[in-house]
C-alpha cells in the first residue's frame, strides 16, 4: 500500500460516505487521482465493494523464525577461549517472532506464521503469544521435534561477541505449507519476512502473492546473500551496511556509495531502503530520494533485539501512513527502547513509550 492509499483509507474508515471530490479537496489532489487510488484499494482488498466499506480488523502478517534465546553476560571483560564469570538468561526469540511481539506491543493486530517444536520451549512460545494477543494459530507445530535455539555471548559492552543459531525447525516449512496460508497472506495490510526461511519458501511467497507489500529483514550477511536473487520483489528492506554491500554488489565506504547501492536496489524493484548504521542512525532511500537521520544517544544494555524493534517500528509507521522521515524516527525510537533493556524485547515498548522517546530528541 502506498502512503497516499493509506491516507485515503484512514479517511474512509472515519467517513465511509465521503465523496471523491471531498476526498480530493482534503488531500489537495485531483478527483481523478482519488478515483485511481480507490480503484487500487479495491483491487488490493482494502475496500470491499461499493459504499467504501473498509475491511474490518486490519492486521500485519509476519513470516519467520521462532526460537529460544540463551544469552551469556560476562561480569568483567570477556576473555575468549576461557570460562567467564557472569550470568545466563533464557528468553523467547527468533527474528520473525521478535518483530511480531514488538508489533503486538505497539498495538498492531499481528498474525505470525512460524515453526516450533512440540516441546516445552515450543509451548512456552505459544503460551506467551496468547498472553500478549499475538495470533500464532497458523504456525507449524512439529511433533517430536525440538524448538530452534539461538545461543549468544555478549561482551563487556553488552554487544554480541559470538553466536550460534540452531534453526532446524524453520527449515521444515515448505512451499505447500505457505500456499495453504493464501487467505491469511492475501488479506494482510503488509507482510514482514525474515531471511531465516528456506529459499524455496521465500521464493514461493514473493512469487505467489504479488499484490502484497513485503518488508524484508535481512538478518545477517549470509542470509542476505541467500535472498539476493529475489530482492526486487520486496517493497521495503532493512539491511545494515555489510548486508547492503552484498545485496547491491558494491563496497560502501561513503554516503555516495550508499546512494549508489540504493539506486542499484531501486532499479531491481525495491521501493524503500533503510540502511541501519547503528549508533550513527539510518540512511534512507525512498524510490531514489535519499536522506540520513541521526540516532539519539542511548545507554546500551543489550544490542540483540534492536534490529527487530526497528523493523516493527517501520511496519507500524507504514500502517499509520507516516512519511519516510517519521517512520525512520519511530523505528529508531523503538530500537533505542529495545537497547535499554537486558531482555531481547523490552516489555515497556508501546506507542506511548515511542512518543515519549521522540520528545527527548
Amino acid at each position: 500500500m502506498t502512503q497516499r492509499e493509506q491516507e485515503i483509507l484512514n479517511i474512509l474508515k472515519k467517513n465511509p460516505t465521503i465523496s471523491q471530490q471531498d476526498l480530493a479537496d482534503s488531500l489537495g489532489i485531483t478527483r481523478s487521482s482519488v478515483a485511481v487510488h480507490i480503484t487500487n484499494l479495491l483491487k488490493k482488498g482494502y475496500i470491499l465493494g461499493k459504499g467504501y466499506v473498509v475491511k474490518d480488523n486490519p492486521y500485519v502478517c509476519v513470516i519467520g523464525g521462532s526460537n529460544i534465546d540463551i544469552q551469556g553476560f560476562p561480569k568483567n571483560k570477556l576473555i575468549m577461549r576461557d570460562s567467564n564469570i557472569g550470568k545466563v538468561k533464557i528468553s523467547l526469540g527468533g527474528v520473525g517472532r521478535n518483530i511480531a511481539e514488538n508489533l503486538a506491543r505497539l498495538g498492531v493486530e499481528t498474525r505470525l506464521i512460524s515453526a516450533v517444536g512440540d516441546d516445552p520451549y515450543g509451548h512456552m512460545i505459544l503460551d506467551e503469544a496468547r498472553s500478549i494477543g499475538l495470533d500464532m494459530s497458523e504456525s507449524l507445530v512439529l511433533k517430536g521435534e525440538a524448538t530452534s535455539t539461538y545461543l549468544s555471548i555478549l561482551d563487556e559492552t553488552s554487544d554480541m561477541a559470538v553466536a550460534i543459531a540452531h534453526m532446524d525447525s524453520i527449515e521444515r516449512m515448505t512451499p505447500g505449507f505457505i500456499k495453504a496460508k493464501k487467505a491469511l497472506i492475501d488479506n494482510a495490510q503488509l507482510v514482514v519476512i525474515d531471511t531465516n526461511l528456506p529459499y524455496d519458501v521465500l521464493e514461493t511467497i514473493v512469487s505467489t502473492f504479488r499484490k502484497t507489500d513485503f518488508f524484508l529483514d535481512t538478518v545477517s550477511t549470509a542470509k542476505a546473500a541467500k535472498v539476493k536473487p529475489l530482492i526486487g520483489k520486496f517493497h521495503t528492506i532493512k539491511p545494515n551496511k555489510l548486508e547492503a554491500e552484498i545485496l547491491s554488489g558494491i563496497k560502501i565506504n561513503s554516503e555516495a556509495d550508499m546512494k549508489q547501492a540504493a539506486n542499484i536496489l531501486h532499479a531491481q524493484g525495491v521501493k524503500r531502503i533503510f540502511i541501519s548504521l547503528g549508533a550513527e542512525g539510518v540512511f534512507v532511500s525512498d524510490e531514489g530520494k535519499a536522506a540520513r537521520y541521526q540516532a539519539a544517544p542511548v545507554t546500551m544494555v543489550n544490542a540483540t533485539g534492536a534490529g527487530d524493534a526497528f523493523m516493527a517500528g517501520l511496519a507500524a509507521a507504514h500502517l499509520m501512513g507516516k512519511s519516510t522521515k517519521e517512520a525512520s524516527y519511530i523505528a529508531m525510537a523503538a530500537a533505542a527502547i529495545a537497547l535499554s533493556h537486558e531482555d531481547t524485547i523490552n516489555p515497556a515498548l508501546s506507542m506511548d513509550s515511542i512518543n515519549e522517546k521522540l520528545k527527548e530528541n
